[in-house]
Formats: C-alpha cells, structure tokens, sequence
C-alpha cells in the first residue's frame, strides 16, 4: 500500500471499506468461539445482585443527579452498564489485539490485501467497540426486567448508544495503548488502571460522598463521564453537561484511534 492510501485509510471508517473487511474476519472467527464473548458480560451482572440488589435492600432510597430520590439499584445500574461497555471494549483491545500483533502475526497476513495498517487500527476499534454494544445491549435488557429504569424503557434505550460511544472511546485508547505493550507482564498495568476507574467513578457511589478536595479529580476519570451519562439518561435528568460528557468521550475516541493508526503503522511497516 502507498504512503497515501495509508493516510487515507481513516476515511474507510466513514465509508465501510476496508475496515469492514476486519470486522467481517472477526465475525467469522468468534462465530465458532462465542462462549468467550460473553465471559466479561458476567462480572457487572454480579455486582448488580450481589451490590444492587442485595446491598440496596439495607441502603434504601439515595439522591439521584436530579435531586429526586432513588434506589440504590436504580442508581447503581447505569454505572455497572457503563462498566459493562468499557470491559467489552478493553477485553478485546488489549489482550486479543496484543496477540494478533506481536505473536499470531495476523495482520502481517492482512497486509498482504489491500487493507492497510490505519484500516485495521480502525477495523479492530470498531470490533471492539461492537463487543461493548453487545454486552451494554445484555445487560440493558437485565436493568430493564428488572425495572430498574425510572425514566420508563423508551427514554432508557437511548442509553444504549450512549454505551456503544463509550465502549468505542476505551476501545480506541486500549487498543493505542497496546502497541506500546513489550509483553505479558505489562497487562498488570491494565489492571491497575481499570479496578480504579471501576471503583472510583461514582460507579456505586454518589460523587458528593467524596471529599471535596477529590471530586474534581475524580472527575477526570473516563469512565466517570460514561457513568454521569448513563445515570442521566436513565433516571431522566436531562442537562447541559450531558454535552460536556460526550465531548469527553468523543474526544477520547478521537485520540486513541489518532494513536494507535500511527503506532500501527510504524509497527508493522517497519
């Protein structure tokens, strides 16, 4: 491929060209493995029983962003979808990617086509970020059984596309992170930042129970902004933030698929 075609590459996500291509080649691997899909699904529906539900009983009612009062459930469970979204997305960006990159030599094969390096940096963020939808999509389905969705299904749905942004943007910033990966080793890393931002993003809790001098540095967390998202959409307390939320978001994405095109790139073509 040209230097050219390699700095066009990015419209394709625009058009569906080559990345879909990726995305296709994904679908028809995972088809024959899809028990592993759904293995990060799991944990967020635990925390929703074990933590929701069950400690909810002894919580009670607890202010939402609107001011009006909740349940804990009610409260807890957009924080756990938005958790759920950014672990489908990180899942598949970082170990499965690394693999593909530094020992299945996937994609050297895939260089051989016309797909180029910044198409499958693409190709794969989408991937990762369906994966995300998915599991945003399951667990959604559980909250609303559950009528755990104060502002009635229909506002609720609009939740999901909230998800799959969030899933994309984590996607994007994981999968850049893995190009700078040497090993194994360096996925304790990944843990270290992900057990964080789960516990620490006003996930369980309402941020006003923090500190004052902390919250804004809570609020710097990624996954805060996703779960301040989620948690307005489905208890319907609609705001100007919200926008501020997704531009966080959209910004982030924006970021890690600049990054990791350009490490891609340089890995493989050089």
């Amino acid at each position: 491929m040209s230097a050219l075609a390699a700095r066009v590459a990015p419209l394709s996500l625009l058009s569906g060209g080559r990345a879909r291509c990726l995305v296709e080649r994904n679908l028809l691997v995972y088809r024959r493995i899809w028990p592993v899909v759904f293995s990060g699904f799991f944990e967020p529906l635990f925390y929703l029983f074990g933590v929701g539900v069950g400690i909810g009983q002894l919580v009670g009612d607890v202010t939402g962003p609107g001011g009006q009062p909740v349940t804990y459930a009610a409260f807890v469970a957009p924080g756990l979808l938005a958790a759920s979204a950014m672990n489908g997305a990180i899942y598949e960006s970082t170990m499965n990617i690394f693999f593909k990159l530094k020992y299945g030599k996937v994609y050297e094969a895939i260089l051989a086509t016309p797909v180029g390096p910044r198409d499958i940096a693409v190709g794969e963020i989408i991937w990762c970020q369906a994966r995300g939808a998915l599991y945003a999509s399951g667990f959604l389905v559980v909250v609303a059984a559950l009528g755990l969705l104060p502002a009635g299904l229909w506002m609720g749905l609009l939740a999901l596309p909230a998800a799959v942004l969030i899933g994309f943007a984590f996607g994007a910033v994981g999968m850049a992170a893995t190009t700078f990966m040497r090993s194994w080793q360096d996925f304790d890393l990944v843990q270290m930042v992900i057990l964080p931002l789960f516990l620490f993003s006003a996930t369980f809790f309402p941020l006003d129970v923090y500190p004052p001098a902390i919250q804004p540095l809570l609020q710097l967390s990624p996954l805060y902004h996703g779960v301040a998202l989620l948690r307005s959409l489905t208890l319907g307390s609609f705001g100007v933030a919200m926008l501020g939320h997704v531009a966080f978001l959209v910004v982030m994405a924006a970021v890690g698929i600049a990054i990791a095109g350009r490490r891609i790139e340089r890995l493989l073509l050089t």
